[in-house]
């Protein structure tokens, strides 16, 4: 059985027919603590607002991308690195 990835790749998810993805704000900066379910940063189409929340707990390592960056699909957004119990 291998190991599980200590860290984890925060993605830009599939959100749809959408032409333009906006990163406008991080809840979480780096260096602090993310538990599942916590949302970590807001993501705009030209139809809605998406909350992004953590699917690990963990320690937000990295941020990829800043606010206001235009985003694709399968971007990577930042690293979150999980914490071992």
């Amino acid at each position: 059985m291998e190991p599980k990835s200590p860290i984890f790749e925060l993605i830009t998810p599939d959100l749809g027919d959408t032409e333009k993805i906006e990163l406008v704000h991080w809840n979480t900066k780096v260096g602090e603590t993310v538990e599942i379910g916590q949302e970590i940063c807001e993501l705009v189409t030209d139809k809605a607002s998406f909350p992004m929340e953590s699917p690990v707990q963990g320690i937000l390592t990295q941020i990829f991308k800043q606010k206001g960056s235009i985003l694709q699909k399968g971007d990577i957004l930042g690293i979150i690195s999980k914490e071992v119990h």
